[in-house]
């Protein structure tokens, strides 16, 4: 079964536009991964430093490779100093589980 999550990263203002670029630029990569089976990053509409992002991966496995690639990694070390707080990951699953 196939792991689907929300995540949902809160950005300081000023690095917003930062955040959308480094997001932006490893959705091609991350796309073309073994296992992934979305990944939709996104704007929240209300206006707030928010970036959410859906995902979907084939297994755990898939999850975790992603999370070991060096441009997650840069990323996530990017965050470090951009982030107003821990990003936040959901899963979900369908409604009629």
């Amino acid at each position: 079964m196939s792991l689907t999550y929300l995540a949902t990263i809160p950005v300081k203002p000023e690095h917003m536009e930062e955040a959308c670029s480094a997001v932006s630029s490893i959705v091609p990569a991350t796309q073309e991964e073994t296992g992934c089976l979305a990944f939709e990053p996104r704007r929240a509409a209300d206006g707030s430093s928010t970036i959410i992002i859906f995902e979907e991966w084939a297994d755990q496995t898939a999850f975790d490779f992603h999370h070991s690639q060096d441009y997650t990694k840069d990323v996530f070390a990017k965050y470090e100093d951009w982030l107003q707080s821990a990003p936040e990951f959901i899963e979900v699953k369908p409604l009629e589980s």
